[in-house]
């Protein structure tokens, strides 16, 4: 399979002005400025782009459905865009003002929904935060701040009334009942299709996470799904003013969230072999707020922890097997089963035994 080949920016140009200078958009439009990644189809694809029109200039984000190549077995691409225009009319989280949706992938390959873009500063992943990049070089107690803040939100998130807001359209009944028998169905199915090779880590995380399921006593929650402080943009101080990322929001308990929001954390530290920066809370004392946050306990984190390792552990499979498909690494490298990710797994769950 070959790298998808980067867009054509004159030609995307082209097509945005067309699309967005409909009268019911923004009459006169020109794109003046494009952004685009160096290569599309790879999970969703972001444009930036600046457009003058009748009345003024808008700063918008173009976000692209997958095309050539997919991380997750189904794209959710228009449940994705229902839930945030959802959050950002009739809630409180601070989710991007959305505008559009087109469905005709005749324009840009896929569908794609357009908002505005919020100036800010995110976390980044590649490299991890915790090793370089901007949040290196600001205080401790800036970083405390993005730590709390984003953790507030994640509250104000699972505190929302899910029926009065009608997001069950999130769940995927066809994997089980909300919470861990759907996610672990779900995420069985997406281990076998994602790589095609040994994966020695994740099966052994998906017995012990079917052999040891707790009880769920508590009803589901909106979960984020992606809950994790690069998917915070922040302004400086620590202040955050958009979040992002809901394409694998879902129903469950909000230990799922809380989980992965620490693992993550510690993936881009020990997973990588660095220390944690100061600054930024320890998971005791993370749980502990967040007990305080939703006035319950938050039970079984360990259990939640693997779970979080198990599904990043097939995520990265699915994109080492890209890279594999793109002749990035030998068809017999062990990186989908042996990388930064499954030995981090491999080591919690040796503190299991």
């Amino acid at each position: 399979m070959p790298v998808p080949k980067p867009r054509d920016p004159q030609a995307t140009r082209e097509v945005l002005t067309t699309w967005l200078g409909a009268p019911e958009r923004l009459p006169e439009a020109e794109v003046i400025q494009l952004e685009t990644p160096e290569f599309s189809g790879f999970s969703s694809e972001t444009l930036m782009i600046d457009v003058a029109h009748k009345d003024g200039l808008a700063k918008l984000a173009v976000r692209v459905a997958p095309q050539h190549y997919q991380v997750f077995p189904d794209v959710r691409f228009a449940e994705q865009y229902r839930l945030m225009r959802t959050l950002h009319d009739r809630t409180d989280i601070p989710v991007p003002p959305i505008r559009w949706y087109e469905a005709d992938q005749d324009y840009l390959g896929a569908p794609f929904f357009v908002m505005d873009r919020i100036e800010g500063r995110v976390p980044t992943d590649m490299p991890p935060y915790h090793t370089d990049g901007w949040v290196t070089g600001i205080e401790p107690a800036e970083r405390a701040a993005m730590w709390w803040s984003a953790l507030e939100i994640l509250a104000r998130l699972h505190r929302l009334d899910t029926a009065a807001l009608d997001v069950g359209f999130v769940d995927q009944p066809e994997w089980g009942t909300p919470g861990l028998a759907q996610r672990l169905a779900y995420y069985e199915h997406y281990m076998n299709w994602a790589y095609r090779g040994p994966r020695p880590t994740a099966e052994r995380a998906l017995d012990l996470l079917k052999r040891t399921r707790p009880a769920e006593p508590y009803p589901p929650v909106l979960l984020w799904g992606d809950a994790r402080i690069g998917n915070v943009i922040y302004a400086e101080g620590g202040l955050p003013v958009a979040v992002l990322d809901f394409e694998t929001a879902a129903l469950g308990q909000p230990e799922e969230d809380l989980a992965w929001f620490l693992f993550l954390d510690r993936h881009h530290s020990e997973g990588v072999y660095v220390p944690r920066l100061d600054g930024f809370p320890g998971p005791a004392e993370t749980i502990a707020r967040y007990e305080e946050l939703l006035g319950r306990p938050m039970r079984h984190m360990g259990y939640y922890e693997i779970l979080s390792g198990f599904k990043f552990t097939v995520i990265m499979s699915r994109i080492a097997q890209a890279m594999i498909d793109w002749d990035w690494l030998d068809a017999d490298s062990d990186f989908p089963y042996n990388n930064n990710c499954s030995r981090l797994l491999d080591k919690i769950l040796e503190g299991q035994t």
